[in-house]
Order: C-alpha cells, then structure tokens, then sequence
C-alpha cells in the first residue's frame, strides 16, 4: 500500500488550477507543450479548434493557429533543425496531439504493430494501397511535400471517417506507420514530407526504448497531462517510484508526479488557512471558459469525484440526445465548474452566437464569453 496524502477537495481543485498552468500561463508555446508532454489536436472548428481552446488558457498572447505556426513555421516552413515539436498520434490510440520532438522514439514500437494488424483506417496496407504507396512515396521524395490533392488518381479508398481517396487512405496509413509526417497543412489540409526532412537526423537515430521503458513513459505522460489522476494497479507498478497517492478523503485514490508535491502541500496550507476560499470568491468575476477536452476536465470519473461535475462532449452525440450541446464549453469559476456554455462563431458576420448557456446561480459569464469574441476577432 503506498504512503497517502490527504487532502481535501478545495485544496486538490486549487492545486489542479495552478498545476494545469490556469492561475499562470506559460510564456511561450513550447514552455507548455512540455510542461503538459502533449496538446491534443481536433479540426472541428465551432468556435476555436480544440488545441487552440486548450491553450489560450495557458499561455500568454496566445492567438488562434499558434500552436500550429509553433509546429510548421508561419510564412517560412520550418527546417528539421528548427522543428522541437511534431503532430502523431497517441500510442495505441487515434487520438492525433502535438508532441515535443523527445517522445519520436516511444512511438516507434506503436507505429510498428499498426503496420501488422488489421484496420481500415490505421492497420497495414492492403494490397491496392501497397502497391499506390510506392508511387506516392517516390513523388514525395522528388517533388517534396504533397497533400492526396497533389496526385491525379481518383480512386476510391475503403469507406472510413477521415479518408474518402485513395491517395488520402494510403497517406493517411504511412504516416500512421512513421514512414510520412506531417510538414504543414494548408486550410487544415494535411502536405505529408519524409520523417528525415520533418525531424533532426539525431531525433531519428535515437534507439528505440524497450516497452517497459515506453509503457513507464505512456504513465507518466497521462500524470503530466492531468497532473492528478486514477491509476490503474499496471500503471501504478510503473511509476510508483515518481508518483504520490491522494485520497481526498472519499472515493478511489488518486496520484500526481512526487515533483509536484510541494505546490499539493502549498494549495492544502492555504485551503487550510482560508486563503483559497477568499481567492475563490475573488476570481468568481473572471471565470474562464475551457476546452471540450481540456486536461482538467477529460477524465469524466475524476471530475464527478472532485468538481461533482459529469461533463461529456457532445458533438458525436445526436441532436435528440444531447444535454448541453454540440460544441460546450465548461465554465471554471474559481475552484467550481459552474455550467457551460455553447457558442458559435459565424464568421462572415463576425459574430459570436450563444446557442445554449446553463450558468449556476451567483456566476457571470458574460465577461468569459466577450473575451472567446474578442479573442476570434468576432463581436459578441
């Protein structure tokens, strides 16, 4: 049984804040990229898209498309040199996130099983994209980086979400495999470059880590995302070395990285002494609007456990089912999730709708929704 800290409920949610970046914004994008180990990327486009969302709570001046100028350069591409970061996909997952350039080598046991196991989407090649790949991956390697809209085949590819051409299938496939990346999008669209021309020859000849090695990573980067989370007993075996169990007196427990004890130990003095509760009241007039899946609130079990907030993100879900709407946003009003609010920007109006709004009584959120305007460029 591993030694518990104890803390109460207030303590953990102004730890969270400050842990998360929230209370003070890192400077720069890459300061937070690698303070949280991964940005989570979605192209739906409601009112900011989702790593656009997440960070602009986290780092000063950050404008809409940043993270992306951080990942491919602005006007001028970056060269693999200067890139410190690149988009992949989790390890076993479809989830697509910006990584630093550290994480390449953990990756490359997960890009290696796809290549074996059946998937319309993700799996190895069928025998037609096989076939395709190897032009695809001559032209690219002559002619630099191309999109599924740079080759003149109008082949139908197998009928997934996400992939409609077969240039886009098989694309899509080698850089799930690691064999393209991503060099740059253009209005969203993917332009796929050869690994050796996206990262540094020295990034790429890193030996692959043993999966004991990556596994123990994949933990530790799910406690640097969250900063507070339930660990499974596999995982906790893994990292038990580098985590600190937390009971919030109720409840499963919950564990954060042992570095990030002392700023635990710090929230629970100044709960305890009622600085917190002043600071909530306080920061009620500046509630801040979060991310469908922003890390404070992804794990739906750990938000009913400490904010007694049940949020799920409705835009798969069907009109008829859903309860707060397409695209809401959870509103964090000091050391409470207040409600939510769904808005939409129509862009050749310049204006920024409410759909939907459910704020608990004593909050204001017009203040919130004015900036996410002024932040768009957009009126409220």
């Amino acid at each position: 049984m591993p030694d518990v800290l104890t803390v109460t409920p207030l303590a953990a949610r102004r730890f969270l804040r400050q842990a998360l970046l929230l209370d003070r914004p890192a400077p720069d994008v890459g300061t937070a990229l690698a303070h949280h180990g991964y940005i989570q990327i979605d192209p739906i486009n409601v009112c900011g898209r989702m790593h656009d969302l997440i960070l602009r709570n986290r780092v000063a001046g950050y404008r809409e498309g940043d993270l992306m100028r951080h990942l491919h350069g602005d006007a001028t591409p970056l060269t693999a040199a200067q890139r410190t970061a690149f988009e992949h996909h989790l390890p076993d997952t479809h989830v697509l996130v910006a990584f630093p350039v550290a994480a390449w080598p953990h990756l490359l046991g997960a890009m290696r099983h796809r290549t074996r196991i059946a998937g319309a989407w993700s799996g190895r090649l069928t025998p037609r994209e096989r076939e395709f790949s190897t032009q695809l991956l001559a032209e690219i390697t002559a002619r630099g980086p191309l999109s599924s809209a740079d080759f003149d085949d109008d082949r139908r590819g197998r009928r997934v979400w996400g992939a409609a051409t077969l240039a886009k299938a098989t694309l899509q496939k080698l850089f799930f495999h690691g064999r393209l990346l991503i060099a740059r999008r253009d209005n969203n669209r993917r332009i796929y470059d050869l690994p050796e021309r996206i990262l540094a020859a020295e990034i790429l000849a890193q030996p692959e880590p043993t999966a004991a090695e990556t596994a123990r990573w994949s933990v530790l980067l799910k406690l640097r995302q969250r900063r507070l989370t339930r660990l499974k007993r596999a995982e906790f075996a893994r990292v038990s070395d580098s985590v600190q169990a937390v009971s919030l007196g109720s409840g499963p427990l919950l564990y954060c990285l042992r570095e990030d004890v002392p700023l635990l130990q710090s929230a629970l003095d100044k709960a305890n002494s009622g600085k917190s509760k002043l600071e909530s009241r306080n920061s009620k007039i500046h509630p801040l609007l979060l991310a469908p899946l922003d890390p404070l609130i992804y794990d739906r079990e750990v938000s009913r456990q400490l904010w007694d907030f049940d949020y799920n993100w409705e835009v798969y879900t069907p009109p008829h089912k859903r309860v707060r709407g397409y695209y809401a946003l959870p509103i964090l009003s000091g050391h409470e999730l207040v409600g939510h609010v769904d808005p939409k920007a129509e862009r050749e109006k310049k204006k920024l709708q409410v759909v939907s709004r459910s704020v608990r009584r004593g909050h204001q959120v017009a203040g919130a929704v004015s900036d996410l305007a002024q932040w768009l460029g957009l009126r409220r």
